[in-house]
This record gives structure tokens, sequence and C-alpha cells, in this order.
């Protein structure tokens, strides 16, 4: 897989390829690249996904803020991932964002990508007020010399999977969907930074986690069951919390500080990902440090259940 980031340094070949923000490259994603890159070796053509560097959104509207799946490096390598023979990433402006979805079609697809037939999510539109059908993107297709071809939806057991759902899910706490429907545990990549070292005085020193992107989303409040991943490589499993600590008064300030089970030493600017793995529950104010260290307690032995290999 190769990621193309400069349409005009690169000599596209006719591909079969499709359209999509692709944010956390979810099951559903995965099963429309497989429809991609199967139809493209029917066809003997390369396989290509048509990506944004940047949420639409951004462009349109100067203060939305986007909380994404996977922030741009992380998309990135997701992508690679894919079975693809290549992505592009193009960039998003006012220029493009006023192209209707013909002239898309004709100016980009066609004359600048090569794209000989373009596969289209079942529920994706495209173009200027996103406002054209299928049928519309067929017949633009086939005065452009472009095969249209609608995708099949993803279907398992019910499961309906969608960016939208997956940062709902995280939101209110449902790891369970979140993963299944990512296929992975959900992450956050960081670095440690000083915090109000009280987790030390209470028996459980914590790593106060400063998120490498202001665009990625973050979990709902509460307790969680996580793996750390180190950048030596070694992962330690840890109860995280994400709050302001409201037994400690230190005000409304939201910080993700993680515990690691079974480690000691020091983590103060050291890179850490974190793998969310279980909501155990919601953020509490307690009566005094004791009930808050006996809860604390019973929260380590918890992860220890769910995390013992």
């Amino acid at each position: 897989m190769k990621i193309i980031t400069s349409i005009e340094q690169h000599d596209f070949r006719p591909s079969v390829a499709t359209i999509g923000f692709f944010d956390g490259m979810h099951c559903g994603h995965r099963f429309l690249v497989h429809q991609v890159t199967t139809l493209a070796q029917e066809r003997g053509l390369e396989s290509l996904l048509i990506s944004f560097d940047r949420h639409p959104r951004q462009v349109m509207q100067a203060d939305y803020r986007p909380q994404l799946l996977s922030p741009f490096r992380e998309k990135c390598l997701l992508l690679e991932q894919s079975e693809a023979d290549h992505a592009v990433l193009l960039h998003f402006d006012l220029a493009m964002s006023s192209l209707s979805a013909y002239e898309f079609m004709r100016d980009v697809l066609l004359k600048q990508l090569h794209v000989r037939v373009l596969l289209i999510g079942y529920d994706h539109h495209f173009g200027h007020g996103a406002c054209d059908t299928f049928e519309d993107y067929v017949r633009y297709g086939q005065e452009l010399g472009i095969e249209v071809v609608q995708s099949c939806e993803y279907q398992n057991q019910g499961l309906h999977v969608s960016s939208s759902a997956i940062r709902k899910a995280l939101l209110s706490g449902d790891l369970d969907f979140a993963t299944q429907a990512l296929q992975r545990y959900y992450s956050l990549c960081g670095t440690v930074v000083h915090g109000f070292h009280i987790g030390s005085a209470l028996g459980f020193p914590t790593a106060n986690v400063s998120v490498d992107s202001e665009e990625k989303l973050i979990p709902a409040d509460g307790v969680y069951a996580v793996w750390v991943d180190l950048s030596d490589g070694s992962s330690y499993p840890g109860m995280l919390n994400i709050g302001n600590r409201p037994t400690m008064d230190n005000g409304t300030q939201t910080t993700i500080e993680v515990h690691l089970l079974a480690f000691s030493g020091s983590l103060y600017g050291q890179q850490l990902t974190v793998r969310f793995v279980k909501y155990l529950r919601s953020e509490q104010r307690f009566a005094n440090k004791g009930e808050l260290v006996t809860q604390l307690q019973k929260d380590r032995i918890q992860v220890e259940q769910l995390l013992k290999r």
C-alpha cells in the first residue's frame, strides 16, 4: 500500500476506486475496501482509496473541531494496513468544496486520478451540497466513461456500523460495540506529563497522559481496564481514569490518568499507547480518601481478572 498526498507527483494508472473519509477504518470500511480490491482484480485494474487530509466540515465551518476516531497520522497508518494498492489523500479546500459531483468526477476522478470504475458506498454522497443520488452518479459516469457500481452494505448479525455510531458508543461507555465495530481496541496515543502527584500518595501512582492530537475523540468520563503499550515494546495491564477527580476537588479540568499494574519506574516524557478494553464504572465523588482507596483496590482486582494472561 502506498499513501499518496501529492497527486501532481504521482502517475496514476487506471483503477477501481471508492471515496470516503475512512475515520477509524472500521469493519464496514474494510468490507468496502475488499469489494474494491476484488473488483479491481476481476477487471485487471489497480485498487485506489480516495480520502481527504481534513474533515470537510473544517473547511466549511471555521469553528468546527472534529472529534475523530483516527486523526491524520493514525488514519494513514490504518490505510497502509488495508489490502488496496494505493490510497490518495486529497487536499480539501474551498475550491474542492465548491465542485459539484459531476465536476469532481470529471476534473478529479477522471482527469487526475484515472478512475475507470467507481464503487460507491451504499449510503455515501459527495459533491457540493451532497444532494445527488446514485442514479445521478451513474448518469454522470456514463457521460464521462466511468462505470459506477453500488457497493453491498456490511451486514453482521444486524450490526449497523458507522463512524458516528462508534463515536456515540465511546461517549456512552459502550466499549463492547466499539471494539466489535473497529475489530480492535480503541486507542489513544500520548506523552506522559506531570500531574497533581496524588496517585502516589494513595498507593496508586499514575501516568498523566497528554493526547497527541487535539482532534482525537476522548471516551466517556469514567474508569477503564486498559492495556498500556510503552515505547520499548512492553505492555502492561492498567486501570485508567478520565475525569476531574471530584473526590480530590482538583477543579473542572479533565485529565487522563493511568495506573500500570506490575510496573515500577518513571514514565515522564515517554510516549505510550492506551488500548481500551472495558468500561468499569463512572467517575464518583467519595466521602473521603479512604473510601476512594477502597474502591481503587476493587478496581485493581477487577482489572487483574479481566486482563490476566
